[in-house]
């Protein structure tokens, strides 16, 4: 499955700068090539560099990290909804307050690569039981319509953006 099957009416305006950025690019190859290289630029920084915030009021690389792993969980959980019709609107949530509540600067940078990896694992393998016609189905957040299929690209949209955002601004 690739983005070109993801119409710009199966989520909320917010997400177009993931899916877009991902290209023409297949979902499975995505999430696998994404995480391994997620893994191979934080795993040898030095504390020093993972507790840096570039500008006053930005997150840590480790708070990103701590954000990466939470959002694919709400995205995720979001999938299996719609994946077994559930339509009940769900609510939005707000990353500022999980991360101000997240713990992830007092974590060491193995437990949340770890974590990280144990949660895209368990992601590719719920994307995998899918049928396409499961992808296909859609559900409401905040009273948007999400398809199960936009959400699986924004999932590794999302972290791609933020692994550009820490090349860019943090090493």
């Amino acid at each position: 499955m690739t983005t070109l099957q993801v119409n710009e009416n199966e989520y909320a305006p917010f997400y177009k700068n993931y899916i877009k950025a991902l290209g023409t690019a297949d979902l499975f190859e995505t999430l696998h090539k994404s995480s391994e290289d997620l893994l191979i630029t934080i795993k040898h920084l030095p504390e020093e560099k993972l507790m840096y915030s570039y500008q006053e009021g930005k997150w840590t690389i480790k708070e990103l990290v701590q954000h990466i792993i939470d959002a694919e969980r709400v995205l995720s959980y979001r999938a299996l909804r719609f994946s077994r019709n559930d339509a009940t609107d769900l609510p939005g949530f707000n990353e500022d307050w999980y991360v101000a509540n997240s713990n992830g600067n007092n974590r060491s940078i193995e437990d949340l690569l770890t974590e990280f990896s144990f949660v895209r694992n368990s992601t590719i393998q719920l994307l995998k039981s899918f049928t396409d016609e499961m992808f296909e189905f859609t559900g409401s957040i905040d009273g948007s319509d999400m398809s199960v299929r936009a959400l699986a690209f924004i999932i590794a949209g999302h972290q791609m953006h933020h692994l550009k955002v820490i090349k860019e601004k943090y090493l």
